[in-house]
């Protein structure tokens, strides 16, 4: 298989798992957490092309739109605090993008770290302060009812990353050894 075709499948696999966890209570039976983060980071990080982020940005809209047709009550991209997602997946995908330019595992860990970081802080606070959801919270409030969220995010996210590093990693040198001993 080249290389391009293994963009694609990889590609495929990413649309699957968001499709598959994003609002995943409503659109499936199933109720994993949610991979979108993680997606971002991973096409940041392989794809390079800010077209993808493009087709991952209306993808996950299009998602969002559908579960809030199916589940009114969510009404995730009706109100201003959902533009806070933009940034969120730019902060993602853009992480993943500057952990490419450095191979060492180091820095896909370090920025997977930094980026679901950023990430949560600003879909959090735009939510909590944008959304309406809280009429009167403040600042202060906001971030102290964040931070309680933040552990959960946090490992769900990086669950997904540490697992495609390492599914990535198996067959990076299953393909090294069997090239290496073909020859």
């Amino acid at each position: 298989m080249n290389q391009s075709n293994k963009k694609y499948l990889l590609l495929a696999v990413l649309v699957f798992l968001m499709a598959l966890t994003r609002n995943s209570h409503s659109l499936t039976s199933l109720n994993f957490p949610d991979a979108t983060f993680a997606i971002f980071f991973i096409s940041g990080y392989i794809f390079k092309n800010i077209r993808w982020f493009s087709f991952l940005l209306v993808l996950s809209t299009l998602i969002d739109t559908t579960s809030s047709l199916i589940s009114p009550p969510m009404n995730l991209w009706q109100n201003i605090s959902y533009f806070g997602v933009i940034f969120a997946y730019g902060a993602m995908w853009l992480g993943g993008f500057l952990s490419a330019k450095n191979k060492p595992s180091i820095y896909f860990l370090t920025g997977s770290m930094i980026s679901t970081t950023i990430t949560f802080v600003i879909s959090t606070q735009t939510y909590n302060l944008l959304s309406g959801t809280f009429p009167d919270i403040t600042i202060r409030e906001s971030i102290q009812t964040g931070w309680e969220y933040l552990p959960q995010s946090f490992i769900y996210t990086m669950s997904y990353l540490l697992a495609y590093w390492g599914i990535h990693s198996l067959f990076k040198s299953q393909f090294v050894s069997q090239k290496a001993t073909s020859l």
